[in-house]
């Protein structure tokens, strides 16, 4: 059993990428951390200071069970925070994202972290800890054909700051932390699955924005991914910060979105589409 005094944090996602590197740089600051991993614990398997709980941030259910397992392990004690790190990407043209695409992508990016928010708020009153969401930079600034992540994204910010003044009674921060381009495999496995999902579409609709993602394509692997300890430094900050930011970003082409979100609409459209390689790609027949 740990001691009351050890500090102690909940990750969701904790198995690879941006939530192992983390877990792995709060457990050598002395934490003790509970990792939120669906089946496989990678490399975080036998790490001291590290346990594992199974978790599926998408059934309230098994969320509820991880929360009363970390309750049982802290014997009375509560949590410093909260860190809702699990997320997917889906993309592709919104006229052919699969229903069920669809509704993955908000299961796991923005109820996931409203059930465990709600699972474990106890424990982080007990322990005057706080929540921390990790969203995305296309939370503010929605990205073609990207349009499912932009949006459970920028329902995730919207939920955090509505929370963060529904617990502020409770002395509660909710922090939400922006991540930029990180190399990390989670956008491997989001071009392969809008393919599979495109592959599976009428070919006659896939052959509409066949120049389309051929250029979005080209843009995307000019792009500079950054590396998974800047953004992990982000997040231990906002988890250790006294007097916490609202918002927190950090990594690969965060400014630039910023500056974007400032622009008039219209010229951000232009910007976008110029960016992607979109401005001369003409309409499929």
């Amino acid at each position: 059993m740990p001691e009351r005094s050890t500090k102690s944090v909940f990750i969701t996602g904790a198995a690879t990428g941006i939530g192992a590197v983390t877990a792995r740089m709060l457990a050598d600051r002395g934490y003790l951390v509970f990792a939120g991993i669906r089946e496989d614990p990678g490399s975080l398997s036998g790490m001291p200071r590290i346990r594992g709980v199974a978790i599926d941030v998408t059934d309230p259910a098994s969320v509820a069970t991880a929360a009363d397992e970390v309750e049982r392990e802290l014997a009375g004690g509560g949590l410093d925070a909260l860190i809702n790190n699990a997320g997917i990407i889906i993309q592709g043209p919104l006229e052919l994202v699969p229903a069920r695409e669809l509704q993955r992508q908000f299961a796991v990016n923005t109820f996931g972290p409203v059930y465990t928010t709600q699972a474990f708020l106890p424990l982080l009153r007990r322990g005057g800890g706080r929540v921390v969401n990790i969203s995305a930079p296309t939370a503010r600034v929605p990205v073609p054909f990207m349009a499912p992540i932009s949006a459970s994204k920028a329902a995730l910010a919207s939920l955090s700051d509505a929370l963060r003044v529904e617990l502020a009674a409770w002395k509660l921060p909710v922090v939400v932390v922006e991540p930029g381009g990180t190399a990390t495999d989670i956008f491997a496995k989001a071009d392969a699955a809008a393919r599979a999902a495109l592959a599976s579409t009428d070919p006659r609709r896939g052959a509409l924005y066949r120049d389309h993602m051929d250029a979005v394509a080209k843009a995307g692997a000019k792009q500079k991914l950054g590396p998974t300890e800047v953004v992990a430094e982000a997040i231990v900050e906002a988890v250790e910060a006294r007097r916490p930011k609202r918002r927190y970003a950090a990594g690969s082409g965060t400014r630039l979105f910023g500056a974007l979100s400032h622009l008039p609409v219209g010229l951000r459209d232009r910007v976008l589409s110029s960016a992607f390689g979109l401005g001369k790609v003409e309409a499929g027949a």
